[in-house]
C-alpha cells in the first residue's frame, strides 16, 4: 500500500516564516521587489517544486517497499515505462544512463503503466523478466501504477497537477521528471526525448554538480 508521510508541519512552518519576513520588511518601510523569473530550459525546466516525491513508499517491482526518502541526496530521473511502445528501446538508453552516473548519486525510478494502448499488460513478473532479459535493466524499478485517468496514483496526481512547464498530463510512455538532490521537481522532458539527449544530460550533470 502506497503511503504519504504528512507534512502539515512543514507548510505551518513556511506559513510562520512568511509572516516574519512580511512583518520585517514592513517595519523596515522596504517594498519588495517582484521576484526573479527563471528561464524555461529546453527540458522544461521551472523554479523548484515541492518535495513531495520523497514523501512516498512505494513497492519496488519485487513487491519490497521502498521508501522514496531513501533516494535523499540523489539526482533523479522519474519515468513512466512500458514494454510493448515504440519508445520500449529507450530502456537500453536508460541503463546507459544510470550506469554512466550511478557512482555520482544519481538513479533512474522506473514506473510502468499500462495507461497508453494498453502497452504494458504483463504482470510485475513479467515486466521484470523482459526488462532484465531483453535491455539489461538494473536500475530501480517499481510495481505497475496508473499515471493517468481514474485510479491515477498520488505520485503521479502530484507530478501532473504541477505549474506550467512541469505539470500537464502524462503525454504518453517515457515521460521523464528530473528530480534534484533535495528532492525537488525541476524539468520534464518529453517521451520522444531520448536518454542521452545532449539538454536533458547536461541539465543531469548540473544538478550532479550542486550539493545537497
Amino acid at each position: 500500500m502506497d503511503l504519504r508521510v504528512p507534512r502539515a508541519g512543514q507548510r505551518v512552518r513556511r506559513g510562520a516564516a512568511a509572516l516574519l519576513v512580511a512583518a520585517f520588511v514592513e517595519l523596515a518601510g522596504a517594498t519588495a521587489a517582484p521576484a526573479e523569473t527563471q528561464p524555461t530550459g529546453a527540458g522544461g525546466g521551472a523554479p523548484p517544486a515541492e518535495t513531495f516525491v520523497l514523501d512516498y513508499q512505494m513497492n519496488r517491482i519485487d513487491g519490497t517497499p521502498q521508501n522514496l526518502a531513501d533516494y535523499r541526496g540523489q539526482v533523479l530521473l522519474l519515468v513512466n515505462v512500458a514494454s510493448k511502445c515504440g519508445l520500449t528501446p529507450q530502456y537500453e538508453g536508460l541503463e546507459a544512463l544510470y550506469d554512466r552516473y550511478k557512482d555520482r548519486g544519481f538513479a533512474v525510478l522506473g514506473f510502468p503503466a499500462n495507461d497508453f494502448a494498453g502497452q504494458e499488460p504483463g504482470s510485475d513478473g513479467q515486466i521484470a523478466d523482459f526488462c532484465r532479459s531483453t535491455y539489461g535493466v538494473r536500475f530501480p524499478m517499481f510495481s505497475k501504477i496508473t499515471v493517468k485517468g481514474e485510479g491515477q496514483h498520488p505520485l503521479y496526481r502530484e507530478l501532473t497537477s504541477l505549474p506550467a512547464p512541469i505539470g500537464g498530463e502524462v503525454q504518453w510512455n517515457f515521460q521523464k521528471y528530473l528530480v534534484n538532490r533535495r528532492g525537488e521537481v525541476v524539468a520534464k522532458f518529453d517521451p520522444r526525448t531520448k536518454p542521452d539527449d545532449p539538454a536533458l544530460v547536461a541539465k543531469l550533470e548540473a544538478l550532479l554538480a550542486e550539493s545537497s
